[in-house]
């Protein structure tokens, strides 16, 4: 049985495509006419499938619609160009035992693809819409799983609010606390160069040394300077897995009594 696209390709091929096109339908190992609608289907699986590997470990504690807004909204690295990604729900938090939820829409075109040729016969313009839960947890792999796309005609946009950090002057601010300490002043001055709430500050004084560390411990983000016995200031290294959960953080004693 004639396909019904192909009267209408060949009025606007070439004859030597449409010839072609005749040569390969009369052989044994010609393709068939691609379905685009089929191939958009299958182009929205592997984008959703990407996205998935792309979500990979979780290793921070961030709310549901963070990671929508800023990993889900962004093509992945090597995700399908012709596929569109829209959040549709979000809900929950990756911290402790909570878990974090995405619905996301995918969205598919494939555009109709011309006979040559070659012996490719082409396929026909195709659309499909598929939609996946994504499930996330605290130092969990993503998992995820087709479910029935929701009537929603215009999602919901989803918007990221900053993440607590050290402040872009932090090095600055410290190494001026640092400078005008003395052991009895070092741990008023440090944490009145940062009030911030969510940095936490630990100072003391070693082998006439001024020591503080200052950080903001859910980003593993650690300040460690030292003010040597000469007025000199130094930031010593450090293996910065001390700063995991469960091992040292970001205290003074990176550099004062690190692990062995």
């Amino acid at each position: 049985m004639a396909h019904p696209h192909r009267p209408r390709r060949c009025l606007r091929a070439t004859a030597l495509a449409c010839a072609a096109l005749t040569l390969c339908l009369l052989s044994a190992g010609c393709a068939e006419y691609g379905d685009g609608d089929a191939m958009a289907r299958d182009d929205a699986a592997a984008e959703a499938k990407s996205l998935n590997k792309s979500l990979g470990h979780r290793s921070r504690a961030r709310d549901a619609e963070y990671i929508a807004a800023t990993e889900i909204l962004e093509p992945a690295n090597g995700g399908t160009s012709n596929v569109r990604r829209e959040p549709l729900a979000w809900s929950g938090r990756t911290t402790g035992s909570e878990q974090a939820t995405i619905d996301v829409r995918f969205v598919a075109t494939v555009e109709e693809g011309e006979v040559n040729t070659f012996g490719d016969v082409g396929n026909s313009a195709g659309q499909a819409t598929r939609c996946y839960r994504y499930l996330m947890q605290l130092y969990r792999y993503t998992s995820f799983e087709e479910i029935d796309c929701p009537s929603v005609a215009t999602p919901p946009v989803p918007t990221a609010a900053p993440i607590p950090t050290l402040p872009d002057d932090a090095r600055d601010r410290l190494t001026a606390a640092l400078r005008t300490a003395t052991p009895d002043t070092l741990a008023g001055r440090v944490r009145a160069a940062f009030p911030e709430k969510h940095v936490i500050v630990d100072t003391v004084t070693h082998e006439n040394a001024l020591v503080a560390a200052v950080g903001v411990p859910a980003e593993r983000a650690c300040l460690l300077l030292v003010r040597t016995p000469d007025g000199a200031i130094e930031s010593p290294a450090y293996d910065r897995i001390w700063l995991e959960p469960g091992e040292m953080g970001c205290r003074t004693g990176l550099y004062v009594s690190p692990p062995r």
